[in-house]
């Protein structure tokens, strides 16, 4: 598939939807949900908030700010594929005193209202988006002057430099000779290997950093995250 075509992207989330969160526990450790608690921590979430989480999948990030909201806030989560919302809904249906609700929409074009929120979060959406500047843009359009953005995905590191050589190497080893081979086992392959087509089109940290100065975000910086396999991105409007 195309990296970036809307409608394919669409069709390969639903497709692994069911597998989906399995797959993160397992391709991760688990270390996936330490990476989304640190994306949520850059946020500060507190009672009464307003926050969206842009890309939101299954739910499982939307879930955990939610949880921190009581009193008076409230999560949107907001999805372009059907499939992973309609299991956020069962997710939110098992805890239903949290405060979320769910919303398919793109990401690119969410007809929301400006400055409508207090933060926002996207955890493994920008790359899988046409245009990643736009991307950005409408995240900064929707927060209030002030909002924090946290956006967490893979990072594309430069091999230019030995230390980014290093970690590109191992990354295109870890998702050739682990990810898809796991993926396999769930029937799902070709899925899985867009992965590694989705970071060559990617923007490396320094043009991340630029495009969302360009967007209007006030503070900007791209953390790196387990040596540099994967990058969060924390911004402020």
């Amino acid at each position: 598939m195309k990296p970036g075509d809307p409608q394919a992207v669409r069709e390969l989330f639903d497709s692994i939807a069911p597998r989906y969160d399995q797959l993160n526990d397992l391709l991760s450790l688990g270390l996936h949900r330490v990476w989304k608690r640190q994306a949520a921590h850059w946020l500060q979430p507190a009672p009464g908030r307003q926050l969206i989480d842009l890309c939101c999948g299954t739910g499982d990030l939307a879930l955990l700010l939610a949880a921190r909201l009581r009193p008076g806030g409230r999560v949107l989560g907001l999805d372009a594929a059907a499939a992973p919302l309609a299991i956020a809904q069962q997710r939110s249906a098992r805890q239903p005193w949290l405060p979320v609700r769910w919303q398919q929409g793109d990401a690119l074009a969410t007809g929301l209202a400006s400055g409508r929120f207090d933060g926002a979060v996207m955890a493994y959406g920008l790359r899988n988006l046409n245009a990643p500047g736009p991307g950005l843009q409408e995240l900064r359009r929707l927060l209030r002057p002030g909002g924090r953005a946290a956006v967490l995905d893979f990072n594309r590191p430069d091999p230019a430099t030995p230390a980014g050589a290093a970690v590109a190497s191992f990354q295109q080893l870890y998702l050739r000779r682990l990810v898809v081979p796991a993926a396999r086992r769930f029937g799902l392959p070709e899925q899985y290997a867009y992965l590694e087509a989705s970071l060559q089109r990617f923007p490396r940290a320094a043009e991340q950093e630029a495009l969302a100065r360009r967007a209007g975000f006030t503070h900007v910086r791209h953390r790196p995250l387990m040596g540099g396999l994967m990058g969060l991105l924390q911004l402020v409007a």
